[in-house]
């Protein structure tokens, strides 16, 4: 399986044994929370070679078991300028999974946000064999909304106390896109049949 897209400006793929110092670089760099939904900067003592390979021991388990893909976004300097994730990967009949994307914030509003994803979605239909990828984003969180409309994804609506964040329950609104939307053929004789 391949992983891996470049795009005009950036590089998708996993992290690799390579990048510890990239990682750590993207970590320190952050400005404090923005927003809600920012991560903001992380403490230097997590920000060691040992938590380096935890992450990447992570990433490697959860490709090999088929349930997460967490993807790096690089720009053409190597710098780390965000994630991507293809997560809660669901096989039988539907083939199925959830889509997440971040940007860091010393690089917002620079378009990298869509490029990324755009590419992460061509992996997750051609690479990972998905029928269909929602992402569930809270109904205040009008960034996310923009760029999941700028990508074709369609509103399927709201789903009420979907996810446990910041010690509640909160409602997503879900965006979807699938194989057929973007021109890209499944090949359903390995689905499971009920």
């Amino acid at each position: 399986m391949k992983l891996t897209r470049k795009t005009k400006r950036l590089t998708i793929r996993p992290l690799a044994p390579k990048d510890f110092a990239a990682w750590k670089a993207a970590h320190v760099l952050m400005s404090e929370k923005k927003n809600l939904w920012d991560i903001g900067a992380r403490p230097h003592r997590e920000l060691t070679r040992a938590e380096f390979k935890k992450v990447l021991a992570e990433q490697k388990k959860r490709i090999k078991q088929d349930v997460y893909y967490s993807l790096a976004v690089f720009d053409r300097k190597d710098t780390l300028v965000g994630m991507t994730s293809i997560m809660e990967v669901a096989r039988g009949i539907t083939h199925t999974a959830f889509l997440g994307y971040r940007i860091f914030n010393p690089y917002w509003g620079l378009g990298y946000g869509k490029e990324a994803v755009k590419a992460t979605i061509d992996i997750a239909f051609r690479d990972i064999k998905l029928h269909r990828l929602e992402a569930g984003i809270e109904p205040q969180n009008a960034r996310s909304k923009n760029l999941a409309k700028a990508l074709g994804m369609r509103r399927e609506g709201i789903k009420k106390r979907s996810l446990f964040l910041r010690e509640k329950w909160v409602d997503l609104v879900m965006y979807t896109l699938t194989t057929e939307d973007v021109g890209i053929k499944f090949d359903a004789s390995k689905l499971r049949r009920v």
